[in-house]
Protein backbone atom coordinates (compact mmCIF):
# COMPACT_ATOMS: atom_id res chain seq x y z
CA UNK A 1 0.00 0.00 0.00
CA UNK A 2 0.80 3.66 -0.54
CA UNK A 3 2.77 4.68 2.46
CA UNK A 4 0.38 7.87 2.09
CA UNK A 5 -2.82 5.90 1.98
CA UNK A 6 -3.59 4.96 5.68
CA UNK A 7 -4.27 8.39 6.33
CA UNK A 8 -7.18 8.21 4.38
CA UNK A 9 -9.13 5.83 6.48
CA UNK A 10 -9.90 8.57 9.30
CA UNK A 11 -11.43 10.65 6.88
CA UNK A 12 -15.28 11.26 7.10
CA UNK A 13 -18.25 10.40 4.51
CA UNK A 14 -19.83 13.42 4.14
CA UNK A 15 -20.99 13.58 0.28
CA UNK A 16 -21.98 16.96 -1.27
CA UNK A 17 -20.26 19.58 1.35
CA UNK A 18 -20.12 22.82 0.14
CA UNK A 19 -17.46 26.13 0.32
CA UNK A 20 -18.49 28.80 3.28
CA UNK A 21 -19.97 32.14 2.65
CA UNK A 22 -16.58 33.06 3.51
CA UNK A 23 -15.10 30.40 1.08
CA UNK A 24 -17.24 31.89 -1.81
CA UNK A 25 -15.92 35.30 -1.09
CA UNK A 26 -12.42 34.18 -1.12
CA UNK A 27 -12.99 32.42 -4.16
CA UNK A 28 -13.75 36.27 -6.17
CA UNK A 29 -10.63 37.57 -4.51
CA UNK A 30 -7.81 34.97 -4.47
CA UNK A 31 -5.06 36.09 -6.59
CA UNK A 32 -1.49 35.14 -5.45
CA UNK A 33 1.01 38.01 -5.66
CA UNK A 34 3.93 37.88 -7.90
CA UNK A 35 7.10 37.37 -6.24
CA UNK A 36 9.34 40.36 -5.37
CA UNK A 37 12.95 39.91 -7.14
CA UNK A 38 14.37 38.82 -3.75
CA UNK A 39 11.63 35.83 -3.66
CA UNK A 40 12.14 34.75 -7.58
CA UNK A 41 15.51 34.44 -6.89
CA UNK A 42 15.00 32.07 -3.93
CA UNK A 43 12.37 30.11 -6.05
CA UNK A 44 15.36 30.08 -8.59
CA UNK A 45 17.55 28.51 -6.55
CA UNK A 46 15.07 26.13 -4.94
CA UNK A 47 13.81 24.54 -8.11
CA UNK A 48 17.54 24.59 -9.36
CA UNK A 49 18.58 22.05 -6.94
CA UNK A 50 15.18 20.31 -6.65
CA UNK A 51 15.39 19.68 -10.51
CA UNK A 52 19.08 18.40 -10.27
CA UNK A 53 17.77 15.55 -8.00
CA UNK A 54 15.50 14.52 -11.32
CA UNK A 55 18.84 14.20 -13.00
CA UNK A 56 21.31 12.34 -10.72
CA UNK A 57 19.54 10.37 -8.77
CA UNK A 58 17.87 8.67 -11.85
CA UNK A 59 19.12 5.16 -13.51
CA UNK A 60 20.52 5.59 -16.84
CA UNK A 61 18.97 2.56 -17.80
CA UNK A 62 15.14 2.68 -17.27
CA UNK A 63 15.20 6.54 -16.09
CA UNK A 64 13.18 5.24 -12.50
CA UNK A 65 13.81 7.94 -10.35
CA UNK A 66 15.17 6.60 -6.73
CA UNK A 67 12.25 7.31 -3.95
CA UNK A 68 14.58 8.87 -1.49
CA UNK A 69 18.41 9.98 -1.30
CA UNK A 70 20.67 11.74 1.13
CA UNK A 71 20.38 15.58 1.34
CA UNK A 72 24.12 15.80 2.06
CA UNK A 73 25.47 14.95 -0.95
CA UNK A 74 28.56 17.00 -2.01
CA UNK A 75 29.27 15.06 -4.95
CA UNK A 76 25.65 14.39 -7.30
CA UNK A 77 26.85 10.64 -7.10
CA UNK A 78 23.37 8.46 -7.07
CA UNK A 79 22.72 6.96 -3.73
CA UNK A 80 23.48 3.28 -3.27
CA UNK A 81 19.77 2.59 -2.31
CA UNK A 82 17.97 0.76 -4.70
CA UNK A 83 14.18 1.59 -4.37
CA UNK A 84 12.77 3.73 -7.34
CA UNK A 85 9.36 5.47 -6.99
CA UNK A 86 6.78 5.43 -9.31
CA UNK A 87 5.15 8.75 -8.23
CA UNK A 88 9.23 10.24 -8.18
CA UNK A 89 9.29 9.61 -11.58
CA UNK A 90 6.21 11.66 -12.60
CA UNK A 91 7.23 14.25 -10.72
CA UNK A 92 10.71 13.99 -12.28
CA UNK A 93 8.99 14.14 -16.22
CA UNK A 94 7.78 17.49 -15.21
CA UNK A 95 10.66 18.82 -13.26
CA UNK A 96 13.25 18.07 -16.52
CA UNK A 97 10.49 20.15 -18.18
CA UNK A 98 10.74 22.87 -15.79
CA UNK A 99 14.74 22.35 -16.34
CA UNK A 100 14.86 22.91 -19.94
CA UNK A 101 12.64 25.79 -20.13
CA UNK A 102 14.87 27.35 -17.21
CA UNK A 103 18.05 26.21 -18.75
CA UNK A 104 19.15 24.91 -15.69
CA UNK A 105 20.22 21.71 -17.99
CA UNK A 106 21.43 21.19 -21.59
CA UNK A 107 18.70 21.08 -23.60
CA UNK A 108 19.75 17.43 -24.99
CA UNK A 109 20.52 16.06 -22.19
CA UNK A 110 17.19 16.39 -20.61
CA UNK A 111 15.54 15.34 -24.24
CA UNK A 112 17.49 12.09 -24.11
CA UNK A 113 16.26 11.64 -20.37
CA UNK A 114 12.24 11.56 -21.15
CA UNK A 115 12.84 9.64 -24.44
CA UNK A 116 14.75 7.33 -21.79
CA UNK A 117 12.45 7.30 -19.22
CA UNK A 118 9.41 6.92 -21.70
CA UNK A 119 10.84 4.09 -23.91
CA UNK A 120 11.31 2.00 -20.51
CA UNK A 121 7.83 2.76 -19.16
CA UNK A 122 6.45 2.31 -22.75
CA UNK A 123 8.24 -1.16 -23.71
CA UNK A 124 9.89 -2.75 -21.00
CA UNK A 125 8.78 -1.76 -17.44
CA UNK A 126 6.31 -4.24 -16.17
CA UNK A 127 2.60 -3.25 -15.62
CA UNK A 128 -0.65 -4.35 -14.99
CA UNK A 129 -3.46 -3.06 -17.47
CA UNK A 130 -1.39 0.10 -17.77
CA UNK A 131 -0.94 0.74 -14.31
CA UNK A 132 2.42 0.14 -12.95
CA UNK A 133 4.19 -1.31 -9.52
CA UNK A 134 4.49 1.86 -6.84
CA UNK A 135 8.17 0.43 -5.88
CA UNK A 136 10.69 -0.99 -8.26
CA UNK A 137 14.34 -1.89 -8.93
CA UNK A 138 15.60 1.56 -10.00
CA UNK A 139 18.15 -0.36 -12.33
CA UNK A 140 16.28 -3.65 -13.13
CA UNK A 141 13.11 -2.67 -12.83
CA UNK A 142 12.06 -6.08 -10.41
CA UNK A 143 8.79 -4.63 -8.56
CA UNK A 144 9.49 -4.74 -4.99
CA UNK A 145 8.19 -8.16 -3.34
CA UNK A 146 6.04 -5.84 -0.88
CA UNK A 147 5.32 -3.84 -3.57
CA UNK A 148 1.35 -3.15 -5.03
CA UNK A 149 0.45 -1.69 -8.29
CA UNK A 150 -0.85 1.55 -7.46
CA UNK A 151 -3.48 3.54 -9.02
CA UNK A 152 -2.53 7.03 -7.53
CA UNK A 153 1.12 6.38 -8.46
CA UNK A 154 0.64 5.50 -11.91
CA UNK A 155 -1.85 8.68 -12.00
CA UNK A 156 0.84 10.80 -10.23
CA UNK A 157 3.96 9.74 -13.17
CA UNK A 158 0.75 9.63 -16.09
CA UNK A 159 0.52 13.80 -15.36
CA UNK A 160 4.12 13.59 -15.59
CA UNK A 161 4.30 11.98 -19.34
CA UNK A 162 1.27 13.79 -20.30
CA UNK A 163 3.28 17.26 -19.73
CA UNK A 164 6.25 15.75 -21.54
CA UNK A 165 4.08 14.98 -24.39
CA UNK A 166 2.63 18.55 -24.21
CA UNK A 167 6.07 20.40 -23.62
CA UNK A 168 8.23 18.58 -26.24
CA UNK A 169 5.36 18.12 -28.67
CA UNK A 170 7.60 18.49 -31.81
CA UNK A 171 9.59 15.04 -31.06
CA UNK A 172 7.86 12.91 -32.74
CA UNK A 173 9.16 9.66 -30.51
CA UNK A 174 7.99 11.31 -27.30
CA UNK A 175 4.85 11.94 -28.17
CA UNK A 176 4.39 8.58 -29.55
CA UNK A 177 6.01 6.48 -25.99
CA UNK A 178 3.39 9.07 -24.10
CA UNK A 179 0.34 8.80 -25.77
CA UNK A 180 1.15 4.95 -25.86
CA UNK A 181 1.70 4.80 -22.23
CA UNK A 182 -1.28 6.52 -21.33
CA UNK A 183 -3.92 4.74 -23.54
CA UNK A 184 -3.49 1.63 -22.83
CA UNK A 185 -4.48 2.13 -19.05
CA UNK A 186 -7.43 -0.37 -18.62
CA UNK A 187 -8.96 2.58 -16.15
CA UNK A 188 -12.47 0.40 -15.81
CA UNK A 189 -10.70 -2.59 -14.54
CA UNK A 190 -9.01 -0.28 -11.42
CA UNK A 191 -12.24 0.59 -10.99
CA UNK A 192 -12.65 -3.51 -9.25
CA UNK A 193 -16.46 -3.60 -9.72
CA UNK A 194 -17.41 -0.47 -7.68
CA UNK A 195 -17.59 3.04 -8.95
CA UNK A 196 -14.51 4.56 -7.23
CA UNK A 197 -11.10 3.29 -7.76
CA UNK A 198 -8.83 0.61 -5.48
CA UNK A 199 -6.14 1.65 -3.91
CA UNK A 200 -3.72 -0.88 -5.18
CA UNK A 201 -3.74 -4.44 -6.71
CA UNK A 202 -1.22 -7.35 -5.61
CA UNK A 203 -0.80 -10.75 -7.59
CA UNK A 204 -1.72 -12.92 -4.77
CA UNK A 205 -4.26 -10.70 -2.83
CA UNK A 206 -5.87 -9.07 -5.78
CA UNK A 207 -7.52 -5.40 -5.02
CA UNK A 208 -7.19 -3.64 -1.91
CA UNK A 209 -10.58 -3.37 -0.51
CA UNK A 210 -9.67 0.28 0.85
CA UNK A 211 -10.81 2.94 -2.34
CA UNK A 212 -10.61 6.65 -3.50
CA UNK A 213 -13.40 7.29 -1.93
CA UNK A 214 -13.46 10.62 -0.88
CA UNK A 215 -11.31 14.26 -1.43
CA UNK A 216 -7.62 14.02 -1.60
CA UNK A 217 -5.24 13.68 -3.66
CA UNK A 218 -7.02 11.36 -5.66
CA UNK A 219 -8.90 14.01 -8.06
CA UNK A 220 -6.35 13.42 -10.64
CA UNK A 221 -7.57 9.32 -10.95
CA UNK A 222 -11.52 10.41 -12.48
CA UNK A 223 -10.27 13.16 -14.62
CA UNK A 224 -7.28 11.11 -16.34
CA UNK A 225 -9.96 8.29 -16.39
CA UNK A 226 -13.03 9.81 -17.75
CA UNK A 227 -10.88 11.52 -20.55
CA UNK A 228 -9.51 8.52 -22.18
CA UNK A 229 -10.03 7.84 -25.85
CA UNK A 230 -9.40 3.99 -25.16
CA UNK A 231 -10.67 2.54 -21.81
CA UNK A 232 -12.75 5.47 -20.08
CA UNK A 233 -14.64 5.42 -17.51
CA UNK A 234 -18.34 7.20 -17.06
CA UNK A 235 -18.42 10.54 -16.04
CA UNK A 236 -20.28 9.68 -12.42
CA UNK A 237 -16.49 8.75 -11.57
CA UNK A 238 -16.35 12.18 -10.38
CA UNK A 239 -19.39 12.37 -8.25
CA UNK A 240 -18.92 9.06 -7.10
CA UNK A 241 -16.48 10.26 -3.87
CA UNK A 242 -17.59 11.94 -0.45
CA UNK A 243 -16.89 15.58 -0.12
CA UNK A 244 -15.74 15.64 3.58
CA UNK A 245 -16.17 19.24 5.84
CA UNK A 246 -13.77 20.31 8.12
CA UNK A 247 -14.52 23.62 10.35
CA UNK A 248 -11.95 25.33 12.12
CA UNK A 249 -11.38 28.86 13.67
CA UNK A 250 -13.63 30.12 10.36
CA UNK A 251 -11.95 28.33 7.64
CA UNK A 252 -15.11 26.38 5.94
CA UNK A 253 -13.24 23.70 3.25
CA UNK A 254 -13.77 19.94 1.68
CA UNK A 255 -11.62 17.78 3.66
CA UNK A 256 -9.83 16.50 6.84
CA UNK A 257 -8.56 15.60 8.86
CA UNK A 258 -5.67 15.39 5.95
CA UNK A 259 -1.81 16.01 5.59
CA UNK A 260 -1.78 19.16 4.21
CA UNK A 261 -0.29 17.27 0.75
CA UNK A 262 -3.98 15.56 -0.05
CA UNK A 263 -4.57 19.16 -0.95
CA UNK A 264 -1.71 20.30 -3.65
CA UNK A 265 -0.80 17.14 -5.75
CA UNK A 266 -3.55 16.51 -8.42
CA UNK A 267 -3.06 20.90 -8.44
CA UNK A 268 0.60 20.52 -9.68
CA UNK A 269 -0.88 19.41 -12.80
CA UNK A 270 -4.87 20.47 -13.53
CA UNK A 271 -5.43 24.21 -12.97
CA UNK A 272 -8.43 24.50 -11.16
CA UNK A 273 -8.35 28.36 -11.03
CA UNK A 274 -10.86 30.16 -11.87
CA UNK A 275 -13.49 27.26 -11.82
CA UNK A 276 -15.92 24.93 -10.54
CA UNK A 277 -17.79 22.26 -10.31
CA UNK A 278 -21.58 21.91 -8.59
CA UNK A 279 -19.35 21.54 -5.29
CA UNK A 280 -16.59 23.72 -5.12
CA UNK A 281 -13.94 25.81 -6.60
CA UNK A 282 -11.04 23.25 -5.31
CA UNK A 283 -8.24 26.20 -5.89
CA UNK A 284 -10.42 28.25 -2.89
CA UNK A 285 -10.63 25.29 -1.09
CA UNK A 286 -6.97 24.73 -1.14
CA UNK A 287 -6.16 28.22 0.02
CA UNK A 288 -8.59 27.94 2.75
CA UNK A 289 -7.10 24.70 3.88
CA UNK A 290 -3.49 25.79 3.63
CA UNK A 291 -4.78 28.84 5.68
CA UNK A 292 -6.62 26.73 7.99
CA UNK A 293 -3.31 24.83 8.43
CA UNK A 294 -0.97 27.47 8.52
CA UNK A 295 -3.54 29.15 12.07
CA UNK A 296 -3.43 25.05 12.95
CA UNK A 297 -0.07 25.12 13.42
CA UNK A 298 0.57 28.43 15.54
CA UNK A 299 -2.06 27.01 17.63
CA UNK A 300 0.31 24.26 18.89
CA UNK A 301 2.11 26.41 20.20
CA UNK A 302 6.19 26.12 20.49
CA UNK A 303 8.24 25.66 18.41
CA UNK A 304 5.41 26.42 15.68
CA UNK A 305 5.16 30.13 14.49
CA UNK A 306 5.00 32.69 11.43
CA UNK A 307 8.43 31.49 10.81
CA UNK A 308 8.10 27.78 11.56
CA UNK A 309 5.03 25.92 10.48
CA UNK A 310 4.07 23.64 7.91
CA UNK A 311 3.21 19.73 8.08
CA UNK A 312 2.49 17.11 6.07
CA UNK A 313 3.22 13.23 5.54
CA UNK A 314 6.86 13.36 5.97
CA UNK A 315 9.83 11.54 7.66
CA UNK A 316 10.49 12.22 11.48
CA UNK A 317 12.80 11.40 14.05
CA UNK A 318 11.20 8.07 14.12
CA UNK A 319 9.98 7.20 11.21
CA UNK A 320 7.75 7.99 8.34
CA UNK A 321 4.43 9.59 9.72
CA UNK A 322 1.33 10.79 7.93
CA UNK A 323 0.59 13.64 9.99
CA UNK A 324 -0.88 16.80 9.88
CA UNK A 325 -4.13 18.50 10.47
CA UNK A 326 -6.31 20.32 11.57
CA UNK A 327 -7.71 18.40 13.79
CA UNK A 328 -4.03 16.84 14.88
CA UNK A 329 -3.00 13.51 13.19
CA UNK A 330 -0.66 11.17 13.40
CA UNK A 331 1.37 12.45 16.32
CA UNK A 332 2.96 15.97 15.47
CA UNK A 333 5.43 16.97 17.72
CA UNK A 334 7.17 19.97 17.25
CA UNK A 335 8.61 18.84 13.34
CA UNK A 336 8.38 21.02 10.29
CA UNK A 337 8.24 19.80 6.89
CA UNK A 338 9.03 22.70 4.59
CA UNK A 339 6.81 21.07 1.15
CA UNK A 340 4.02 21.48 3.22
CA UNK A 341 4.98 24.99 2.66
CA UNK A 342 6.38 24.49 -0.88
CA UNK A 343 3.86 22.55 -2.08
CA UNK A 344 0.85 25.47 -1.35
CA UNK A 345 3.37 27.86 -2.77
CA UNK A 346 0.47 28.90 -5.12
CA UNK A 347 -2.12 28.96 -2.37
CA UNK A 348 -0.77 31.26 -0.24
CA UNK A 349 2.34 32.48 -1.43
CA UNK A 350 3.53 35.26 0.81
CA UNK A 351 2.88 32.91 3.52
CA UNK A 352 5.02 30.19 2.11
CA UNK A 353 7.64 32.51 1.05
CA UNK A 354 8.30 33.91 4.49
CA UNK A 355 8.67 30.43 6.55
CA UNK A 356 10.67 28.48 3.78
CA UNK A 357 13.35 31.78 3.30
CA UNK A 358 13.40 31.60 7.81
CA UNK A 359 13.84 27.85 7.66
CA UNK A 360 16.65 28.28 5.29
CA UNK A 361 18.10 31.61 7.37
CA UNK A 362 17.37 30.42 10.60
CA UNK A 363 18.72 26.67 10.00
CA UNK A 364 21.33 27.30 7.31
CA UNK A 365 23.01 24.10 6.33
CA UNK A 366 21.66 21.90 9.02
CA UNK A 367 18.66 21.85 6.59
CA UNK A 368 19.30 23.14 3.07
CA UNK A 369 22.06 21.63 0.68
CA UNK A 370 22.35 20.11 -2.56
CA UNK A 371 18.90 19.56 -3.19
CA UNK A 372 17.06 22.03 -0.99
CA UNK A 373 15.64 21.46 2.17
CA UNK A 374 16.26 17.99 3.54
CA UNK A 375 12.85 16.22 3.71
CA UNK A 376 12.06 17.58 7.86
CA UNK A 377 13.47 18.46 10.69
CA UNK A 378 13.39 19.11 14.22
CA UNK A 379 15.70 21.61 15.81
CA UNK A 380 14.57 21.36 19.32
CA UNK A 381 14.96 17.70 19.63
CA UNK A 382 18.51 18.54 17.37
CA UNK A 383 17.10 16.22 14.53
CA UNK A 384 17.63 16.71 10.62
CA UNK A 385 16.74 14.18 8.07
CA UNK A 386 19.25 12.64 6.56
CA UNK A 387 17.23 12.29 3.23
CA UNK A 388 15.07 14.17 0.76
CA UNK A 389 12.39 11.89 -0.97
CA UNK A 390 11.86 12.46 -4.70
CA UNK A 391 7.97 13.12 -4.08
CA UNK A 392 8.67 15.94 -1.66
CA UNK A 393 11.07 17.71 -3.65
CA UNK A 394 9.06 17.25 -6.49
CA UNK A 395 5.80 18.89 -5.33
CA UNK A 396 8.19 21.66 -4.52
CA UNK A 397 9.41 22.34 -7.62
CA UNK A 398 6.46 22.45 -9.82
CA UNK A 399 4.36 24.61 -7.63
CA UNK A 400 7.41 26.88 -7.22
CA UNK A 401 7.28 27.33 -10.81
CA UNK A 402 3.62 27.40 -11.11
CA UNK A 403 3.60 30.29 -8.85
CA UNK A 404 6.53 32.04 -10.93
CA UNK A 405 5.06 31.65 -14.01
CA UNK A 406 1.95 28.94 -14.59
CA UNK A 407 4.50 26.69 -16.91
CA UNK A 408 3.14 23.07 -15.76
CA UNK A 409 -0.41 24.09 -15.66
CA UNK A 410 -0.60 25.89 -19.17
CA UNK A 411 1.75 22.90 -20.22
CA UNK A 412 -0.74 20.39 -18.74
CA UNK A 413 -3.51 21.75 -20.04
CA UNK A 414 -2.42 21.45 -23.89
CA UNK A 415 -3.28 18.03 -23.65
CA UNK A 416 -7.08 17.73 -25.08
CA UNK A 417 -7.71 15.17 -22.63
CA UNK A 418 -7.46 17.91 -19.93
CA UNK A 419 -10.44 19.73 -21.31
CA UNK A 420 -12.38 16.82 -21.84
CA UNK A 421 -12.07 15.91 -18.00
CA UNK A 422 -12.81 18.96 -17.01
CA UNK A 423 -16.07 19.35 -19.40
CA UNK A 424 -17.50 15.98 -18.51
CA UNK A 425 -16.87 16.65 -14.57
CA UNK A 426 -19.25 19.79 -15.08
CA UNK A 427 -16.65 22.46 -14.38
CA UNK A 428 -17.77 25.92 -15.43
CA UNK A 429 -16.56 29.30 -14.89
CA UNK A 430 -16.19 30.05 -11.29
CA UNK A 431 -17.43 33.50 -11.49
Amino acid sequence: MNRRTAVHLIAGAVAGASLSREGRAVEKRVVAAPPTAADDAFLDDFERRGCLYFTEQVSGVTGQVLDRARARNVTGARDSRTTASIAATGFGLSALCIADKRGYHPSAQVREQVRRTLRFHANELRHEHGFFYHFNNVDTAQPKSWSEVSSIDTGILLCGVLTARAYFAGDAEIVRLATKIYERVDWPWFLAGGTTFSMGWGRDSGFLKLRWDHYCEMMMLPLLAMASPTHPVDAAAWRAWARPKTSYHGFDYIGGPDPLFVHQYSHAWFDFRKKRDEYANYFTNSVLATRAHKVFCQNLGRPYSQDYWGITASDSKFGYHAWGGPPSIGGVDGTVVPCAAAGSLPFASADCLRVLQALKADYGESTWNRYGFCDAFHPEARWYDEDVLGIDVGIGVLMAENLRSGFIWETFARNPEVGVAFRKAGFRPAS
